[in-house]
């Protein structure tokens, strides 16, 4: 973890770097542009709505309805998941109704009636107006050739204008109030966008949306020209000016990446630019930021962030702009919420951040500066709600400017700050564990080798801590031995990143200084390179160990271990004024005393919502900190809660969006600790199960319980019935145990196309409800879903099928009341 606001007169070797924040210099409203993903959704449930939910996403790119290019991710499929958690318009590659990549080119009269259909559907859909029609995708290379020798060039431009022109005539031929985007080009081209912006403009035929692509790591610092030039060709030609759209940004090394992300985002938050993140790998993932389809990684987290962002965003001035890999930010200041915040990234070493013109009228004359990281932690490995480093008083200077002074920064974490008025008392100083990193390519290795990702120079490799990692441990006497220094005596949390290549669960052997080891099981990954993180305690004493890390059953390469003082059961204190909110309620600021930057007075009709971290599905305790009781909302039940006393929720695992009312009430922050109790917890195997049809039980050495129901669904008869004896009625989280590796192969050099299934969950008599699951990779690894049920007192019947295709395999159901009995 970073150090923070260290004491007065710390030497440094080296000047600290300086980001600058005016809190003078509005950019306008909080726009959150840059939150968007094409691809970001494969299905309704992937990703989850509290996965998706929170970040607010402005706009999404995805395949015409029907489309060939992937098996999942139609625009009007996953519409519905989309625009009931907020989002704004849907991008419709219309293109990718074709199947080939680069586009199979059969001509324009091939793919007119194509476009017929796909607008015919699109203006039938009751949410039409929320659709940006994209008739063509990279067209300067697909199709085209827009970028050669100027007389080949000219040929070119003018048969795709004239076609540009047919198509976009279509489009409004059958939808005549269409949104049309373009021309997206694979990157910023100035001689064409002159030759088409006074062709379209002459023609009736402009585009509502500009779009094109920044997709190498050069976009970070040639971005702003391209901005800049674009908007003064605009105003040499008499258009606009349109609004912008980066259907496709960021390398691959970037996503999941909070400091590298943070560099993007500012760019285009700053330009008032709306911009998607590419395709990569896998869909359904918001392009790299969610595990599984619930779970954050630290990428989450940065957009989690971002949505938080509220009133104007205000000028940064960092201390390189446009330069790749350097410190980048971006803040606001909500002068209604009296708060300011500055997220920032994309270097390590030291840096200080002074917030200029600090309005006494909104702060006073002392700021509460509270300091959080959201660390990188890969594309697959889950990350806690982001800790709080430092929560300090600080005067603000005669010049009206706030310091606030940041160590040891981490180059792939991103950090926020926020500023709030500082009220009476001291406030309670942050538990923050002694903690260290390891990188493996730094560790002593046998039979392994280094390798280098994710570099400029390899921008669209993926991203790996340090730019490299230890692969090729696939000799019976392969290890990595990490030398460790541990301050104390007790228990410590081993994290390891890797990633796992043998297309099931793999093994290493873990020892501590030469002992017996320990298995240490890792879940499969998309590929070698693609990082998850997987968590291990150990007992340690005091003083320095060799922790080594040996070949088991199948390869893994290792990329970088973080050792954890344990202190506990993991606990989070989410602060009531950085939450979500609804109605009016007020902001209140008068004690800056314990844990909290100040307190939200919640009315009646004002909601206020916290997104929830758990590590697993299970008992939480969950302590709302407040003046009053208030009631506390989750998985579509509510239950009063008292003022400091503790409510045992059943939350699953990754996040959960937990919404807290009160007639009149003062609340301060939402308090949660456990690490997932199934004590209460209702468990079924797959033995069970009563099975009809084909569905049979299969024995499994990675299914829990050893077993898991196998040929489920495609049937109408085929299906699996649990009877489910509940001790009392209400509101319980059904969590399914699941396993299945569907994908479609397409012949992508890139986009791994898993696909989902789903099964039809029906309790008692009531209508079914269809749940989505995602591949879990391999059929021998397993995830979880959790499904809210309502339970009668005594027996019930759960039951799981799927009448048209195959169902999951099944291994356990649980059943947990969401809100238990203390």
């Amino acid at each position: 973890m970073a150090g923070a606001l260290p004491a007065q007169g710390t030497e440094r070797a080296t000047a600290p770097q300086r980001l600058t924040v005016d809190l003078a210099a509005s950019e306008g409203p909080v726009q959150l542009g840059a939150n968007g993903a094409l691809y970001g959704l494969s299905d309704d449930g992937v990703p989850s709505d509290a996965a998706l939910e929170p970040l607010k996403i402005t706009s999404i790119s995805q395949k015409a309805e029907g489309g060939a290019q992937h098996p999942n991710g139609d625009a009007l499929t996953v519409s519905d998941a989309f625009l009931r958690n907020g989002g704004g318009e849907i991008n419709v590659m219309m293109q990718d109704i074709y199947a080939k990549w680069p586009y199979e080119d059969l001509g324009i009269d091939d793919y007119l009636p194509k476009v017929d259909r796909i607008t015919a559907q699109i203006a039938a859909h009751p949410n039409s107006e929320r659709f940006v029609y994209i008739p063509f995708n990279e067209p300067d290379f697909i199709w085209y050739k827009l970028n050669g020798p100027q007389a080949e060039y000219e040929v070119e431009r003018d048969r795709f204008l004239q076609h540009w022109k047919t198509v976009y005539q279509r489009i409004r031929a059958i939808d005549p109030d269409a949104v049309i985007g373009g021309p997206n080009e694979t990157g910023y081209y100035p001689r064409f966008l002159r030759d088409f912006l006074t062709f379209a403009k002459r023609e009736n035929v402009l585009p509502q949306i500009m779009t094109w692509h920044e997709l190498n790591s050069g976009s970070l610092r040639d971005f702003q020209g391209h901005y800049d030039n674009y908007r003064a060709l605009e105003r040499e030609l008499g258009i606009g000016p349109l609004k912008i759209n980066i259907d496709e940004y960021a390398n691959r090394r970037d996503l999941s990446v909070p400091g590298q992300l943070v560099q993007w985002i500012s760019m285009f938050e700053r330009n008032k630019v709306y911009a998607n993140m590419a395709y990569w790998d896998a869909a359904g993932n918001l392009s790299g930021q969610v595990v599984r389809s619930n779970i954050p990684n630290g990428g989450w987290w940065l957009f989690r962030w971002y949505a938080g962002l509220t009133g104007d965003t205000v000028k940064v001035t960092p201390p390189q702009a446009n330069t790749i890999d350097t410190l980048q930010g971006l803040a606001s200041l909500d002068r209604s919420r009296r708060q300011a915040q500055v997220l920032l990234g994309g270097s390590e070493g030291d840096a200080d951040v002074v917030v200029a013109d600090v309005p006494r009228s909104v702060f006073g004359r002392t700021v509460t500066a509270t300091v959080a990281e959201a660390a990188w932690s890969g594309y697959e490995g889950q990350h806690a709600a982001p800790r709080v480093l430092a929560r300090t008083k600080v005067k603000v200077a005669a010049d009206g400017t706030v310091t606030v002074p940041l160590r040891g920064l981490h180059r792939m974490s991103a950090y926020r700050i926020v500023l709030t008025p500082a009220g009476t008392g001291v406030p309670a100083t942050p538990s923050v564990p002694w903690s260290a990193s390891y990188e493996a390519e730094s560790a002593a290795i046998t039979g392994g080798t280094v390798h280098t990702h994710g570099t400029v120079q390899n921008a669209n490799g993926y991203a790996a801590s340090g730019t490299k990692d230890v692969g090729s441990l696939n000799t019976p006497a392969s290890k990595v031995e990490f030398t460790v220094t541990v301050p104390e005596d007790g228990a410590y949390d081993l994290a390891v990143l890797y990633g796992n290549q043998s297309g099931r669960p793999a093994t290493q052997k873990l020892s501590v200084d030469g002992a017996a080891p320990v298995t240490v099981t890792y879940p499969s990954t998309e590929n070698w390179t693609y990082r998850a993180k997987q968590d291990v305690r150990l007992r340690l004493t005091a003083g320095t160990h060799v922790l080594t890390l040996a070949k088991g059953d199948a390869e893994v390469t290792l990329d970088r271990i973080d050792l954890t003082r344990y202190t506990g059961a993991p606990s989070a204190s989410y602060e009531a004024t950085l939450a979500d909110i609804s109605g009016r309620p007020s902001f209140d600021y008068a004690s800056s005393a314990g844990t909290g930057t100040g307190a939200l007075g919640l009315r009646r009709g004002d909601k206020a919502v916290f997104d929830v971290y758990a590590p697993r599905d299970g008992y939480y305790s969950v302590v709302p900190r407040a003046s009053a009781p208030v009631r506390i909302a989750l998985h579509g039940t509510a239950s009063a809660a008292l003022p400091d006393r503790p409510l045992r929720l059943y939350l699953v695992a990754g996040n959960n969006r937990v919404t807290v009312t009160s007639g009149h009430a003062s609340l301060r922050s939402l308090d949660v600790s456990g690490e997932g109790s199934n004590a209460g917890v209702l468990t079924y195997g797959a033995g069970d199960a009563v099975l009809t049809g084909g569905a049979k039980v299969v024995t499994s050495a990675h299914a829990p319980g050893g077993a898991y129901i196998g040929n489920l669904g495609n049937s109408p008869d085929s299906t699996a019935e649990f009877r489910v004896d509940a001790p009392r009625s209400g509101r319980y989280l059904l969590v399914v145990t699941y396993a299945h590796n569907d994908r479609r192969d397409n012949g992508h050099a890139y986009n791994t196309d898993i696909m989902s299934r789903t099964a039809d969950i029906t309790v008692d008599g009531a209508a079914p409800r269809k749940v989505t699951f995602k591949n879990t990779w391999s059929t021998d690894d397993y995830w979880t879903v959790g499904v809210p049920v309502d339970l009668r007192k005594g027996t019930n019947t759960v039951t799981l099928g799927n009448p048209t295709a195959w169902a999951p395999d099944v291994a356990r159901i649980d059943l947990g009341r969401i809100v238990a009995q203390n």
